[in-house]
């Protein structure tokens, strides 16, 4: 396999460590899920987490949400 080629997906979620400005896939996968509405979210798309609860979010009101801010998603 050289660098052009892509790896099969893995199955499963993915395990990550979220760091200020970036993260760190601790086991392969896909995905990563949404802290407060459960959805899936590939990690090309993760744009949105919390550091210190080393959380992922779909979207900035999905952290409102998690926050116990009343928000429509």
């Amino acid at each position: 396999m050289n660098r052009f080629e892509r790896m099969p997906p893995m199955p499963g979620e993915a395990q990550v460590e979220f760091r200020d400005g970036d993260f760190r896939v601790l086991r392969p996968g896909p995905f990563v899920r949404c802290a407060a509405t459960g959805v899936a979210i590939p990690l090309d798309d993760l744009k949105y987490w919390d550091v210190d609860r080393n959380e992922a979010y779909a979207s900035p009101q999905a952290r409102l949400k998690a926050l116990g801010v009343n928000v429509k998603l």
